[in-house]
């Protein structure tokens, strides 16, 4: 009875064979019967005179021995030999000489060899699972997939797969604001599959500008027919992003065919990175129109490039040099990490009123949405301000009465210290 039990349980474990996915036949019959032969000669002496028939399908296998047939009194190798008398019990028509194939039963080979052979087994199908797995993803990187959010962990996720492969998204590989629960769905590009001591890793990012990347050719149909060319992507990820795109058929608008009608194409890509603010701009082979771009939406009024110190010197208005280097700096970031230039800004004083103060200045007494109230029509500087009525600024700049009242009397109190500091000296 034992060794019924330890023959099912062999049989089973052999029909796991069947549920693998992405292992050709011939690997699998190959490996197989490696392991029935390696205990067949150690158990005999040689698999040599062995035929090993095995239908990885339905997950079964059969085992035949062949045998010469010999008079009686010649029996040397039962193994290799079989005597007339035994088998002309099997079929009387045998004669010496002939071959004789007979079925081996699982059950012949005993307890302990069954149970050897079984770990073993056990052992090659957890191998060519890993290698499987490894393999199959190894083909992926640079491709996005999409797992079910198993596991959340402090410093990673676990994610699974259609085949429940696992996934690892790490902390460092995921958008700041990323916040996924148990049970959702989370797509990420595969960044690197690692296989230490054949325990293959499989390590996505949400994070990569490879991701940012296969976004735009998923969501774009002119970028996934090859119309329009990605040419250099620079991202902070969640916040900023600059996708500098070009198209080989100059009746192609290839910033307009990446926003999309009211933006409808580049909403999604938005939406799945967490409101992270894409730019888009037409690359050019012009070096300096190429940097004036990356630094929209700052207006340039002359730019000097050092192509052998990889530098950029560019000038602007004051009142555009916020623009430039942008919320945290963020602005002049991306565009260098863009164009691979060190960008530098400066001022461009010229045809200034330099009594004049520009409205940044004034952060500390005005609230900056006040602030960028006023710049939206046009007033960056103070005495641009007070060049207006006071209904034109409540009227253009969509202010409260009472805003603008203060704003105004901030402003012109500046002025009035100036005044009277010259009339006392």
């Amino acid at each position: 009875m034992g060794k019924r039990k330890e023959t099912v349980s062999l049989i089973d474990t052999f029909s796991e064979f069947k549920e693998l996915k992405n292992i050709d036949k011939a690997t699998l019959i190959s490996v197989l019967e490696e392991a029935f032969r390696s205990v067949i000669a150690k158990q005999n002496g040689t698999d040599e005179n062995y035929d090993i028939i095995i239908n990885p399908d339905k997950g079964d296998l059969e085992i035949w021995r062949n045998r010469t047939v010999v008079e009686d009194d010649e029996l040397e190798d039962p193994e290799m030999e079989i005597s007339l008398s035994d088998a002309q019990k099997i079929d009387e028509d045998f004669e010496v000489g002939e071959e004789v194939t007979d079925k081996v039963e699982l059950v012949d080979f005993g307890r302990r060899t069954i149970l050897n052979l079984r770990q073993t087994l056990a052992s090659k199908i957890l191998e060519l699972e890993k290698d499987n797995l490894y393999n199959k993803y190894k083909e992926k990187v640079g491709e996005i997939v999409s797992g079910e959010v198993y596991q959340v962990w402090k410093k990673e996720l676990l994610l699974l797969d259609d085949e429940h492969n696992e996934l690892i998204l790490p902390k460092t590989e995921q958008i700041p604001s990323d916040f996924f629960r148990k049970g959702e769905h989370a797509r990420a590009v595969v960044a690197r599959v690692e296989n230490k001591n054949n325990n293959p890793r499989i390590i996505l990012s949400r994070t990569s500008t490879v991701f940012l990347e296969r976004l735009f050719e998923n969501e774009i149909p002119e970028i996934a027919d090859g119309l329009i060319v990605i040419k250099a992507i620079a991202r902070i990820p969640g916040e900023r992003a600059k996708v500098a795109v070009e198209a080989y058929d100059d009746r192609i608008d290839p910033v307009g065919a990446c926003v999309g009608v009211k933006g409808f194409r580049i909403h999604g890509i938005v939406r799945e990175l967490r409101n992270e603010n894409i730019d888009v701009i037409n690359y050019t082979n012009n070096l300096s129109l190429f940097i004036q771009r990356a630094l929209s939406p700052a207006r340039i009024n002359s730019i000097v490039v050092k192509e052998d110190e990889m530098r950029a010197e560019v000038f602007l208005n004051p009142e555009e040099v916020s623009l430039a280097i942008g919320k945290g700096g963020a602005n002049i970031k991306l565009a260098s990490m863009l164009t691979g230039y060190n960008i530098e800004v400066f001022r461009d004083i010229d045809g200034v009123d330099e009594e004049d103060i520009y409205l940044d200045e004034f952060s500390d007494e005005i609230d900056v949405w006040v602030i960028d109230q006023l710049k939206k029509i046009g007033c960056s500087t103070a005495k641009n301000v007070l060049a207006l009525t006071r209904e034109e600024i409540i009227k253009k700049a969509d202010l409260e009465e009472d805003t603008v009242d203060e704003v105004l009397a901030i402003l012109r109190y500046e002025f009035e210290d100036e005044e009277d500091t010259e009339i006392d000296a």
